[in-house]
């Protein structure tokens, strides 16, 4: 499943679309909604791109709130933040009236999930390794009221084999702007699950994001870059380790060291941790 995101950007970077060259967005209905977050929780106001009308090509951005409502009477937390794609492909359920027209895409930086390692909850942040925005597919349902109310769903799908340790959903992905576009076009009146290769990047993260309502930037960044973090442990441990096999080295030849062999410097030594952001591919 996808319970939260990311989507820390200034609204002119967001308007941008970076990795998106091609696709041209017009106006931002309900722009001043919208408050970048890093830790963006259902219930939250957040962009979403759709088509002005089913028979315009022309894309716009609107801010909806993140959560469709279902059942005969909309009880207070009763409501589907995502929606599965099996389900759709079925035409099953609350999905039939929404696949053929109210389509959207959900802008994001990446998603947050939890892997499950005994009784701790670790939480990943998956993002595009190429750093630009993830874009997810959605569906959007329009209130009958005298001002229409605006609310989105994303959708999952089962995770593929790359991110399966990780969890057994994933949110299903557009990569391309002809993935966006396919997807826009309800013409056809039908959902296609024909998607696009991709490289995504997931790393730990902080455990502080799982609290709704906090928010830091700190959040979409690995955990091990933190000045508290285990490897950063590691690396003072490491050039620590270093510098006392040096002076024992000193002690023993003073003056007869071979260039070569010479150990590194404590100040080469002690670098910032390395990160290593696991890479996979979407099936």
């Amino acid at each position: 499943m996808c319970g939260r995101y990311a989507l820390g950007l200034q609204r002119a970077e967001i308007r941008a679309l970076p990795g998106y060259p091609n696709l041209e967005i017009g106006e931002w209905v309900n722009e001043d909604n919208f408050v970048p977050r890093y830790n963006i929780a259902p219930n939250s106001q957040a962009p979403v791109i759709r088509r002005r009308n089913a028979s315009s090509p022309d894309l716009q951005m609107q801010t909806m709130r993140w959560g469709i409502p279902y059942g005969k009477i909309h009880a207070k937390g009763q409501q589907a933040i995502n929606a599965r794609s099996e389900n759709i492909m079925e035409s099953a359920g609350m999905w039939n009236k929404y696949r053929s027209g109210n389509r959207c895409v959900v802008v994001s930086q990446g998603y947050y999930e939890w892997q499950t390692k005994g009784k701790a909850k670790l939480p990943h942040f998956t993002k595009n390794a190429d750093g630009k925005v993830m874009l997810m597919a959605g569906l959007y349902h329009v209130s009958e009221e005298t001002i229409p109310n605006y609310v989105f769903a994303i959708i999952t799908t089962s995770a593929s084999a790359s991110l399966s340790w990780l969890h057994d959903r994933q949110p299903v992905i557009l990569t391309s702007d002809a993935d966006v576009t396919k997807w826009l076009d309800t013409s056809s009146n039908a959902w296609s699950a024909e998607l696009a290769l991709m490289i995504v990047c997931s790393y730990q993260v902080p455990k502080e994001v799982g609290k709704v309502g906090a928010e830091s930037p700190a959040f979409v960044q690995p955990v091990a870059t933190r000045k508290d973090g285990i490897e950063a442990m590691f690396a003072k441990q490491r050039a620590k380790q270093e510098g006392n096999n040096e002076g024992i080295k000193r002690k023993r030849s003073p003056s007869s060291v071979i260039p070569s062999m010479q150990s590194e410097p404590v100040g080469e030594v002690n670098k910032s941790p390395k990160i290593e952001c696991k890479k996979f591919k979407i099936e």
